[in-house]
């Protein structure tokens, strides 16, 4: 797919800290701003923020703004990154979790890879959802009350989730199809 200028004029929200899953912020990163999109990183607090690559801390990556200052309005899509640290100390904080119910009040997309579906699962946005996850939350997702597939990419409705970083590819492709099928608004 050829990515080029696809997203211009859209703005795009990753929204991680220490401990995501670095290919899982990364991929989705470059991609879309690839594909033209203007893409910032937003965090509990200011400053960096450290990745997980593979079994070890991975690199660092500059934040854009904290979640406590995004506006939803400015942004056309939200995108969660996995790993296990990052969604499990993101579900804890409740502007992030504020932050992901103000995105699907408004109907934008929310594409989440890996353990993000924790983040749904903890706004309230599973129940009733098919959805995919990594392995080993897939008994937290059906718990929640989503039908649970083993599929490289799930969309229901404005959401996308996929299961591991083996999968980026499909899930930024379907993130990409989303947004271009999305008004600019």
């Amino acid at each position: 797919m050829a990515d080029t200028d696809t997203l211009s004029f859209r703005r795009i929200l990753i929204m991680a800290t220490d401990g995501f899953e670095q290919s899982e912020l990364e991929v989705p990163l470059e991609r879309l701003e690839d594909a033209g999109a203007d893409v910032d990183i937003a965090s509990i607090e200011m400053g960096e923020i450290t990745g997980w690559d593979e079994d070890d801390w991975g690199e660092d990556i500059e934040v854009d703004l904290t979640i406590a200052d995004v506006k939803v309005d400015d942004y056309d899509a939200l995108v969660l990154p996995g790993g296990q640290i990052n969604p499990d100390l993101l579900r804890v904080d409740e502007k992030a979790v504020a932050l992901i119910r103000d995105f699907a009040s408004a109907g934008k997309p929310i594409a989440a890879i890996c353990h993000a579906p924790w983040l749904l699962i903890e706004a309230g946005l599973a129940k009733g959802r098919r959805l995919t996850s990594y392995k080993s939350i897939r008994t937290d997702v059906a718990n929640a009350g989503a039908e649970v597939v083993d599929e490289a990419v799930v969309i229901d409705g404005n959401i996308i989730t996929s299961r591991c970083p083996d999968d980026l590819p499909d899930f930024c492709d379907a993130i990409i199809a989303m947004l271009t099928k999305v008004p600019l608004g």
